[in-house]
């Protein structure tokens, strides 16, 4: 049938995952760093996510496609409520629930001055998915490239290791998108000097070291870079 549905233009799409953020049917979703209809019997044609886009990447076209399917938008949500419920208590050893002793009496009320921590972040956004590919604060910066778990865990984190760098931050898992070709652009039309990343211990956050490894080889530049590793309990493991 013809009917109204939306249009991704690749070339406008910076990546940012807001238009299948507000995609409530899941009728879109991110593949290989960008904005993808991934069914049209999924999209309604209503088109929450035109205002979400902020490049303007979606439009309304009218064109030969699958009818609205409500039923298997509604099965498809089921399925997706269902696997988070399976996966998420044994399914990755970094879900796994403990509680971290720190040697004090919680309980206890501190009255002591308390000491002002003044933030070390240079640019806004930081999200990966967020940041644009190409701006003035990546020239000659030395990126740091983190788990947005690490601040957590790590008391000192602004202080050692966002302090002179600037800042892009992501989560493999809950992201579930690959940064390789992001961080490919970032570091490809920038003057990157050096490239710092640090993941938890857990084994979904390799995702971003990875993708940290293969767009510096796709990259073609030589960079040197470095990982750091965090315990869950807040500890530098490795270096």
């Amino acid at each position: 049938m013809i009917r109204k549905i939306i249009e991704i233009n690749k070339e406008k799409c910076n990546g940012c995952g807001l238009c299948a953020a507000a995609c409530h049917e899941g009728a879109i979703g991110m593949v290989n760093g960008k904005a993808k209809l991934l069914r049209d019997d999924y999209c309604d044609g209503l088109g929450d996510c035109l205002p979400a886009c902020p490049t303007g990447a979606i439009t309304f076209i009218e064109r030969e496609a699958l009818a609205y399917d409500e039923q298997a938008v509604l099965e498809n949500k089921r399925k997706k409520e269902e696997s988070i419920k399976e996966v998420l208590p044994c399914g990755c050893p970094g879900t796994q629930a403990k509680e971290i002793h720190r040697g004090c009496n919680l309980e206890e009320q501190d009255t002591s001055p308390k000491e002002v921590i003044t933030s070390k972040l240079r640019q806004w956004p930081v999200q990966i998915k967020l940041v644009p590919t190409k701006a003035p604060y990546f020239e000659h910066a030395n990126l740091l490239v983190a788990a947005d778990c690490t601040a957590y865990a790590y008391g000192n984190f602004h202080n050692e290791f966002i302090r002179n760098k600037i800042t892009v931050i992501g989560c493999p898992k809950l992201d579930d998108v690959d940064y390789t070709e992001k961080l490919t652009e970032i570091i490809r039309n920038n003057e990157i000097k050096s490239v710092t990343v640090v993941r938890m211990e857990v084994p979904c956050c390799g995702g971003i070291e990875n993708a940290v490894k293969n767009a510096l080889q796709a990259s073609g530049k030589f960079i040197p870079w470095q990982v750091v590793t965090i315990s869950t309990d807040g500890r530098i493991l490795e270096s």
